[in-house]
């Protein structure tokens, strides 16, 4: 009696593989014909430590897989002793890191990959291995943006100094200004004074002139 076991078995592998595709910020694709057990799993080490997982494959599981998560583009790649880097993470370094593998287990092939919605070929999967990895990018950011930031302040400090200089220079000249202005109101200010002490004498002398025409009429 057939048993169902086997076709449910590759319908959870599909589905697995999948998911991991659907998680991965970008595939490689390689050929691993010739490796051996223990040079695989090397490679997988390696590339685990970037939050990549190299896994082997079978084409026929791996075909269905892209195409239930929408990247057939790959499937004319799936060809051979198949394994695949699922990347979550930095591309670049994954990259690089296939490619040193390739270098030191010359059996291994770069077969291609996909990224940001985009089928790569052999060429371009090697040349993103040649780019530089995201935290060489990201401190190199940091750097600009430090160095620009220095120079921004390196002006503002600049400006604020000219500025302080014009502001020194006008108060230099302002005192003086101030004195012949308020000289003016000084003098003024004297004239109701002197008036003022006036009155008091007026008054003495129509109290004077009071007194002797009184004096003048007692007679």
């Amino acid at each position: 009696m057939p048993t169902t076991e086997p076709n449910t078995r590759k319908v959870e592998r599909v589905a697995e593989l999948k998911e991991r595709i659907d998680r991965s910020d970008a595939l490689l694709l390689t050929e691993y014909r010739g490796l051996t057990v223990s040079e695989i799993t090397e490679l997988r080490r390696s590339l685990a430590e970037g939050g990549t997982k190299f896994a082997v494959v079978k084409n026929t599981l791996m075909r269905r897989a892209v195409n239930d998560a929408g990247v057939a583009e790959l499937e004319p790649m799936l060809e051979g002793p198949s394994a695949v880097a699922f990347v979550e993470g930095d591309p670049v370094a994954a990259a690089k890191s296939v490619v040193d593998a390739a270098k030191k287990f010359p059996t291994l092939v770069l077969k291609g990959g996909f990224m940001d919605g985009k089928l790569l070929s052999a060429a371009d999967a090697k040349a993103l291995a040649s780019l530089e990895s995201r935290e060489v990018m990201l401190s190199k950011i940091a750097g600009l943006m430090k160095s620009e930031m220095s120079k921004a302040a390196a002006m503002l400090v600049g400006a604020q100094s000219k500025f302080l200089g014009v502001l020194e220079a006008y108060k230099d000249k302002l005192p003086a200004e101030d004195v012949v202005e308020a000289a003016a109101p000084a003098e003024d200010a004297e004239a109701p004074a002197a008036e003022a002490g006036d009155e008091p004498d007026q008054a003495n002398d129509d109290t004077t002139e009071a007194e002797a025409s009184g004096s003048e009429e007692e007679e």
